[in-house]
């Protein structure tokens, strides 16, 4: 019966360290810039119109934004160093 709980116990802490490794990236790191300074350059692009969406995905910013001419953009946002990846 012990070794029956401590197996149990094992698969739950090695579970639980798989979703905590999943989550990592779920938020931008501490270190990271904010991001009304990211969207501050985006806004100064050339030809910039209007953000329509920002997206925190796989470690990064994606910010989709339309330009005066009415064509699409997305573009993936390093957010440590606040450049385009």
């Amino acid at each position: 019966m012990l070794k029956l709980i401590s197996a149990a116990g094992v698969g739950l802490l090695m579970t639980g360290s798989t979703a905590m490794a999943q989550n990592a990236d779920r938020y931008p790191p501490p270190n990271a810039k904010k991001l009304s300074e990211i969207v501050a350059k985006v806004e100064q692009r050339q030809d910039f119109r209007y953000i329509s969406e920002i997206d925190w995905d796989d470690g990064a910013y994606e910010i989709t934004y339309y330009t005066t001419d009415k064509a699409k953009v997305e573009i993936r946002y390093n957010p440590v160093t606040g450049e385009p990846k």
